[in-house]
């Protein structure tokens, strides 16, 4: 089972989707809270420069992006071949 960790902030209504759509396929990720920034956010910023906005999503290290992105893999089918690596 690939890694799955997102970087969220409380009240999102972005990061509550991305959360939702991996609970619906049962996936078990590591939810990394920056609300209050700090070094998690300053993380965040190194692993994936040009996204600064929540959730930004990592599978095995490899940035997927944020909600939207994850929606999209999911429409296609390629959500499922990532996470059956």
């Amino acid at each position: 089972m690939p890694k799955v960790e997102m970087y969220t902030k409380m009240f999102c209504p972005y990061c509550a989707r991305a959360k939702a759509l991996l609970g619906e396929k049962g996936i078990d990720f590591k939810e990394i809270d920056i609300t209050m920034g700090g070094p998690d956010r300053k993380e965040m910023l190194e692993r994936a420069p040009n996204h600064t906005t929540v959730p930004s999503i990592f599978i095995d290290g490899r940035h997927i992006g944020g909600s939207d992105d994850l929606a999209a893999l999911n429409a296609s089918g390629d959500l499922d071949r990532l996470l059956a690596a």
